[in-house]
């Protein structure tokens, strides 16, 4: 996909789709205008490698050394010639050295000779092959035997470069490092890596309803809850979070906390009040700051969100406007937010994989919107995977949320399901 200018306007990105209509968006289609409008941050750090898991390499890490830097065996065992292996029966071979890991033989090795070798130990120069030990017979200190049709020549060597090359590139700038990275990066004997710097994330809920915790409950409050998802989620991405609390629907409060989040930060997102209701003036501040698009996506949970950049003092923030109930919040945040604060990570990140499965019982669906529907996945006798919803899907009941272990993701077109087809999840492992 070909990402916008970073001056380009959210204007100019949807003025040249013949087919935008704000107030009944396709999900693909809003996540195609996101990922057009957003770019990444550019400033980069140095880490050692063991404060880089899970930052975003910013460079290519290229090898400056072969990985292994020499042939070197697989087994414990006897290397030996691969020619001098016995056609059939067993052979004979006189034990000249040993080589260890670390600690390598540098005599010759003719014909009929052998070296008893470790794992990980340098292949004497004139042998290409490792017998493993258990394949041998009558072993002493000066001699082994060899059965024929054992091992192949060639077998149980290790070569030079076989994990990575010299100038070959190891890493990929925008990776994601992972514990597996770590230990690669110290075989290449790098210490440290340049990394893009975290992403700063300023949130906040907006509602005269809703409390903080510790607070008391008031007749028709709630309990703010959306921030302690939206925490959660945020964490899992690795962001520096800027929790900023609830913000009454005052629109002069409203706008400090939008000019403050602009100000500190390089994305914000918002639960509640970018809906119609009349006391949501969240809308108003959004449009008077910057240039943000309203929508109404055909989705269920979630439909209406903002989505655009404001700007105030000279610095500008991405903003993502989600809605207010609970379960929406979280299902616009993993389908829209969190790919594009990946992007403006600099992470080469893949969309969420969707993984078919069967349905256990029918679900109701028109076509003409997507749906996600909160799943328990199984596994039946037959040993396939196979999903139930949690029970009432309604977008205020989080309960189902830490019940569920995916979401059923029913895509725009798809009709009714019935209990045998076949659907796709999201695995929340991991993610959540």
């Amino acid at each position: 996909m070909t990402h916008a200018s970073s001056t380009s306007s959210l204007h100019d990105i949807v003025s040249c789709m013949s087919d935008y209509d704000p107030h009944a968006l396709p999900v693909a289609k809003a996540q195609d205008i996101i990922a057009q409008f957003i770019a990444p941050v550019q400033a980069i750090e140095k880490l050692a490698i063991r404060q880089a898991l899970g930052r975003v390499l910013a460079t290519d890490i290229v090898s400056g050394i072969d990985v292994p830097a020499h042939d070197n065996s697989a087994m414990d065992g006897y290397a030996l010639n691969g020619s001098d292996l016995p056609a059939t029966g067993i052979r004979d071979f006189n034990i000249v050295g040993t080589a260890f890991a670390g600690r390598a033989y540098h005599g010759d090795v003719g014909a009929g000779e052998c070296v008893r070798i470790m794992t990980g130990a340098v292949m004497p120069a004139s042998c290409d092959t490792v017998i493993p030990q258990e394949f041998t017979t009558n072993a002493s200190e000066a001699q082994v035997g060899i059965p024929a049709g054992k091992v192949r020549t060639g077998d149980n060597r290790r070569l030079k470069g076989e994990d990575l090359a010299n100038g070959k590139t190891a890493l990929q700038r925008g990776k994601i490092l992972r514990p597996a990275d770590l230990g690669l990066l110290a075989s290449l004997g790098v210490a440290e890596v340049p990394v893009q710097r975290r992403l700063r994330v300023a949130f906040f809920s907006t509602g005269d309803e809703l409390r903080s915790l510790g607070e008391p409950l008031d007749e028709g409050c709630v309990y703010d809850s959306n921030r302690y998802t939206l925490y959660g989620m945020l964490s899992r991405l690795g962001c520096d979070i800027v929790d900023m609390g609830v913000i009454k629907d005052d629109p002069a409060e409203l706008e400090a906390a939008f000019r403050s989040a602009c100000e500190n930060a390089d994305a914000i997102i918002t639960s509640g009040g970018v809906s119609v209701g009349a006391a949501d003036y969240t809308k108003q501040i959004m449009g008077k700051l910057g240039d943000v698009a309203f929508w109404t996506i055909g989705m269920r949970p979630g439909r209406p969100m903002a989505f655009g950049k404001i700007h105030s003092q000279g610095k500008s923030a991405y903003l993502f406007g989600l809605p207010g109930n609970p379960v929406a919040v979280m299902v616009t945040f993993y389908f829209f937010a969190r790919q594009a604060l990946l992007h403006m990570m600099g992470a080469n990140a893949a969309p969420l994989p969707l993984i078919p499965v069967i349905s256990k019982t029918a679900i109701r669906k028109r076509p003409g919107r997507t749906e996600y529907q909160r799943g328990i996945l199984t596994t039946n006798a037959s040993g396939e995977l196979e999903v139930s919803v949690t029970g009432s899907q309604g977008s205020g009941i989080l309960r189902s949320m830490s019940e569920a272990n995916c979401m059923i993701v029913l895509q725009h077109d798809q009709d009714q399901v019935s209990a045998g087809d076949k659907v796709t999840v999201l695995l929340f492992d991991g993610m959540l």
